[in-house]
């Protein structure tokens, strides 16, 4: 039973280093990820009284007129839906696929959202085991230094999930409030041109 605990010791103090690794990267990526999702942020900002002033100008009379579009990321979809010529198909596959890749945009900030507390949480119980056998031959200085390993991991792998749920949260509310514009106004053009 010895030797099980010893190798059991052996490899939890063998991941402490990965651990730290790997926080130090989430921690970079979270900050970079933070920096674009401000850039983005400011842009939609700018972008959401065109897209305010595009669902106005589709549900009024004069329908939609791609010049008024001008030229965000917003009006650019909705060019492309009208370069496939407003079929009902390939419309439906173009906004499938702009989903997809909202998707994927999504799981980066998923991934922190989990592997951020994961990876705090073992960064904070692997030093503990040191932690507590100081103090148990009464070495409180190494005690004291695992202790602050296991708090400053914790604090870290917290605030990678906290950006991770905060991207995460808002680009998903962005990402759905655009998919319902360009599917009500690929409705709204199929049933004008239905009615011609």
């Amino acid at each position: 039973m010895q030797s099980i605990n010893t190798i059991l010791n052996w490899i939890s103090n063998s991941l402490m280093l990965p651990v730290v690794v790997l926080l130090l990267a989430g921690m970079i990526y979270s900050l970079l990820m933070l920096g674009g999702f401000c850039a983005i942020y400011l842009r939609l900002l700018q972008e959401r009284g065109k897209l305010q002033k595009i669902m106005n100008g589709i549900c009024g009379a004069d329908g939609l007129i791609l010049d008024n579009l001008g030229n965000g990321s917003f009006a650019r979809k909705v060019r492309e839906l009208d370069a496939l010529g407003w079929d009902d198909l390939r419309c439906e596959k173009q906004i499938a696929d702009y989903e997809s890749k909202f998707e994927q945009e999504l799981e980066r900030a998923k991934l922190l959202m989990k592997f951020g507390p994961m990876l705090g949480l073992m960064g904070t119980l692997i030093p503990m085991g040191p932690a507590l056998a100081g103090l148990a031959q009464g070495d409180i200085g190494s005690m004291a230094y695992n202790m602050q390993i296991a708090f400053a991991t914790t604090v870290v792998g917290l605030v990678i999930a906290m950006i991770g749920t905060m991207v995460y949260a808002v680009k998903r509310h962005w990402y759905g409030d655009e998919i319902s514009s360009l599917r009500f106004i690929l409705d709204m053009q199929l049933r004008s041109r239905g009615g011609e």
